[in-house]
């Protein structure tokens, strides 16, 4: 096939190559910024080369520097992996011009398919259908709103070039109009260096259906099937999954045979998705065509047997596909979530840092494809995605209570990940259900926080496993201050019942408990529910906990938070008090908590660049009101203010770099202070 595979990216997707390269005997050869020396791709690959340099421009973006690494290590192909220049055109033709195989499709279809409103032309000519809206740019104010108003509000302003939902706005009136047309096209010209937009209707609350493609150089050209891929979050996909709830047979058919024919129409070889977004009534509409292996490339893989990079390799080397249509059989369910480096709880801002403690599940049918291992190191300079934790069943229930399970006992310190976010997701009502459309999260979330409000049981359980651990941690310290004395005759303080009130948030639990560590049996009572306990033998330093409770085996993470445990299960992640009787009586006569003091300055929430300042010295702010733009990890984030206020002074300028916890703007004092 190959001698040689030069992988041209990073993190879980360069890990992923790897995989399928070492299992076909293929050598590889890694390369990696300044930052990401020690990364686990750089451990994995049979070699690696510094490209130099800290940022994506400087390395995986440096197309030229990658062809020279390619043609010096003797490799015969590149796989571009998905990112960076997966899909630019011009790296397809400068491999090719080297002599160099690239495993994706010909730079032709990339360029006509990475162009919006070409591949909607293309779209419509070969009768795929096609969201309604133009194929040509909207210039002046005058056209946008006269194909607005031929195609209905509300409307979608979208950038011509690029995606991952860079510059679109919804409209929905045309008072909207003007501002959205002019902020469109300045971001999109910011990431794409192309201001050029068009118009077409949106649709509301849309299910995101995509179709796995693949062809080869004979003109063979199938489909593997479809993802669901509506849980999103600003465009972003966060959990998928394959088959979807919404396709019947005939359907799936349908949506195949029309990827198909415009793989086709383009010119189209090596593995490729065609992304439809599909009404409530069932319709479905073109909406892009991907030119790379997609991050949620395993569901597919899991439900087909088949191994995708594998084929690009084997498309790549011109060999024919190696199964035709028919020969296609979807087996089970799989479901698919994506761990990011970042902080939910503080507007998803994205979180760096060095990775201190990681552990992934191993439990039958889970797969996590990962980029990360103790120690490394997560930086501001990629992307924020750090694994993907898959799991299958055979039925999508069996498929999402093994994900909850695996999600449960993946473990990482030292950076802030969604981890609990998508466990939440799965954990939901309308989840389970299958009520999905890309609107699930505004719909079921007030920023990270639920509105479904957490199932009872779990709340019982994590206070149990708290609890638990609370009174093992203090048996070994008495134990270690009881005096030397004969235990002849004396009954085990652990055999006997022990009773705690246990806090968290707004619940309380009257938790009672008798057993011994020693066997690890237990008996619980939860408020009156009881539980009967089975615990191996374990560590109490331990961050994770496994637990038999009445028959059932659920996972644990837990750490110390002061003197009070924080746990995490099933998406929820809560601080537990844990009070003796005696203790918790007193705790009524202690002092409130003093009041936070009120803002002095606005503090910098994550490392990052400043691109923007939106407010000058002397000016009125209010609360909420983004005054910095922070660009960290390919994303823009603002920085609202935390009061309402008069700035004093702003303490960084745009292209400042800037740490967490620096001073962005300081506020005004009242007069005489």
């Amino acid at each position: 096939m190959f001698k040689k595979i030069l992988i041209a990216n990073r993190g879980e997707i360069a890990v992923r190559v790897i995989r399928t390269c070492r299992r076909l005997g293929i050598p590889t050869v890694a390369v990696h910024s300044d930052p990401d020396i020690r990364s686990l791709h750089v451990l994995e690959a049979d070699d690696a080369v510094a490209t130099g340099g800290r940022t994506a421009a400087e390395s995986y973006l440096d197309l030229e520097k990658l062809i020279d690494i390619a043609t010096e290590r003797g490799c015969d192909a590149i796989h571009p992996g998905y990112g960076f220049l997966s899909e630019n055109a011009r790296f397809a033709e400068r491999v090719a011009a080297a002599g160099i195989v690239f495993v994706g499709p010909p730079a032709s279809a990339i360029a006509m398919l990475g162009d919006k409103m070409a591949s909607r032309k293309l779209a419509e000519t070969a009768g795929v259908p096609i969201i309604p809206g133009g194929t040509d740019p909207v210039v002046e104010l005058t056209e946008a709103r006269a194909a607005a108003e031929a195609i209905g509000w509300p409307v979608l302003v979208k950038p011509a070039a690029g995606g991952g939902g860079k510059g679109m706005r919804i409209v929905h009136g045309e008072a909207e109009l003007e501002s959205a047309l002019k902020s469109s096209r300045a971001e999109a010209m910011k990431a794409f260096g192309d201001d050029r937009v068009f118009i077409e209707k949106y649709i509301v609350r849309p299910r995101h259906i995509e179709i796995q493609v693949i062809a080869d150089r004979h003109g063979n050209v199938i489909h593997l099937g479809e993802r669901e891929c509506s849980i999103q979050r600003r465009y972003q996909k966060v959990i998928e999954e394959a088959p979807s709830l919404a396709l019947t047979p005939e359907r799936r058919a349908k949506m195949g045979a029309v990827a198909c024919r415009l793989a086709r129409a383009a010119g189209y070889v090596s593995a490729g998705t065609v992304e439809f977004v599909m009404d409530g009534e069932g319709h479905f509409y073109f909406l892009e065509m991907n030119t790379r292996l997609q991050v949620e490339h395993p569901v597919t893989e899991m439900v087909t047997g088949l191994d995708l990079v594998e084929l690009q390799f084997r498309v790549a080397a011109g060999e024919p596909l190696p199964l035709a249509q028919a020969d296609l059989v979807l087996n089970g369910w799989a479901i698919e979530a994506r761990i990011n480096a970042e902080d939910p709880e503080k507007g998803f801002f994205p979180a760096t840092g060095m990775i201190t403690r990681y552990a992934e599940p191993r439990e039958p049918d889970v797969r996590v494809d990962s980029g990360i291992h103790a120690g490394s190191l997560v930086s501001v300079y990629y992307d924020s995605l750090l694994a993907k934790v898959i799991a299958w069943g055979e039925t999508r229930e069996a498929a999402r209570q093994g994900l909850i399970s695996a999600l449960n006992g993946y473990h990482v310190e030292g950076v802030v990940t969604s981890a609990d976010f998508v466990n939440r997701i799965l954990n939901l009502a309308a989840f389970r259900d299958g009520k999905l459309s890309t609107d699930f999260i505004p719909e079921n979330f007030t920023g990270a926080r639920a509105l479904e409000p957490p199932d009872p049981e779990h709340l019982n359980l994590l206070a149990l496993t708290s609890t638990l651990v609370y009174h093992c941690r203090m048996g070994l310290v008495r134990e270690s201050l009881r005096p030397m004395v004969s235990p002849i005759g004396i009954r085990p303080a652990e055999d006997r019942r022990h009773d705690y009130i246990v806090k968290c948030r707004e619940n309380t639990f009257c938790v009672s408990l008798e057993g011994n560590a020693a066997d690890g049996r237990w008996r619980f009572v939860v408020n009156d529910t009881g539980y009967d306990v089975a615990t191996p033998p374990f560590e109490f330093y331990r961050r994770r906990l496994k637990l038999t409770v009445n028959g059932e085996t659920h996972r644990f993470i837990l750490s110390y938070h002061g003197n009070f445990i924080a746990a995490a299960f099933c998406g929820i992640n809560r601080v537990f008090e844990i009070y003796t009787p005696r203790e918790w009586e007193l705790a009524a006569w202690m002092p409130a908590p003093r009041e936070k003091a009120d803002h002095k300055a606005i503090l910098c929430p994550m490392p990052g660049q400043v691109v923007d300042i939106r407010v000058t010295s002397g000016e009125r702010v209010y609360r909420g009101q983004e005054v910095v733009i922070l660009e960290s990890m390919k994303m823009e984030s603002g920085v609202a203010s935390p009061r309402d206020g008069i700035v004093g002074a702003v303490r960084v300028g745009t292209g400042d770099a800037v740490d967490t916890g620096d001073v962005l703007i300081e506020f005004r004092q009242p007069a005489g202070r």
